[in-house]
């Protein structure tokens, strides 16, 4: 999982729990938590508790995440997060409770004499990791338009900057979706079949020829030993267990999101010049 692809992901949590954005720059992130956030993130029941009794004024907490240290404005103080950071790992978890799937509207829309239609895309983050005795994640952000059945990749990093609110804005509609979130669903399972086929799995049969040079040696060690010990099957299953290839893919989160017409066709303009 790259530093782009966290930050991305982080503010896209963030905004689908009605958390507000503070400040956003290169390699950093502040948020004003909400207090159901306050109480998921910050491990402070004590607090919430007394709070509660006598009727105090709540006080959420505001966080400052640092997704690339490297980009990051030196003078900034906050938490440094990364793939496999304990923070991380917590938001994740926090995500398969609060933020699982999610519905946003385009916040954006100009007035005219006429209501806007909005478009209903299914969004789906998913994990993909390639597992041997090494190991590489990465954040695949899908997007399919529920009308047309277009799919376009990096759809959180497209929707970068677009303001997004949970409840459907003035002088808009939502378009019915032609294609059910269902069947929208299994689409994208299949595009992330057919993604991770066609890529390059040299990985894979570079972890295989790792394992028969070990697995030979093991042999080679007890090749003298007529009836092989427990240990030479123990010994044997560790190495299937280390360099054996694995892929796995996980759902991260997901949701409709109401976009108008030109929103995307822009944003996909604008990230190809």
């Amino acid at each position: 999982m790259q530093q782009h692809d966290i930050h991305q992901f982080l503010k896209g949590y963030f905004q689908s729990t009605e958390c507000s954005i503070l400040e956003e720059g290169t390699g950093y992130l502040t948020v004003q938590l909400t207090i159901d956030q306050d109480k998921e993130l910050m491990n402070r029941p004590f607090y919430w508790h007394y709070l509660e009794k006598v009727g105090g004024e709540p006080n959420p907490a505001s966080l400052t995440f640092i997704t690339n240290e490297q980009h990051a404005p030196q003078d900034i103080k906050g938490e440094k997060v990364h793939f496999g950071s304990p923070r991380l790992h917590q938001i994740f978890q926090a995500t398969r409770r609060f933020g699982s799937a999610i519905r946003l509207y385009e916040a954006n829309v100009a007035r005219s004499t006429h209501n806007t239609a909005l478009h209903p895309w299914l969004n789906m983050n998913v994990m993909v990791s390639y597992q041997c005795d090494h190991k590489r994640d990465y954040l695949l952000s899908l997007g399919i338009h529920l009308i047309t059945g277009n799919i376009i990749e990096d759809f959180h990093e497209l929707l970068k900057g677009q303001a997004l609110t949970p409840k459907i804005p003035d002088f808009t509609f939502t378009l019915s979706p032609i294609i059910k979130p269902k069947s929208g669903f299994n689409r994208l399972h299949q595009y992330i079949e057919k993604h991770i086929y066609e890529d390059d799995h040299s990985w894979a049969e570079e972890a295989k020829e790792r394992w028969k040079q070990d697995l030979d040696l093991l042999n080679h060690f007890y090749e003298d030993i007529e009836e092989k010990p427990s240990t030479y099957d123990i010994e044997k299953k560790a190495l299937q267990d280390q360099y054996e290839p694995r892929i796995s893919v996980n759902v991260v989160n997901g949701g409709i999101f109401y976009l108008q017409e030109g929103t995307v066709r822009t944003l996909l303009q604008r990230k190809m010049a």
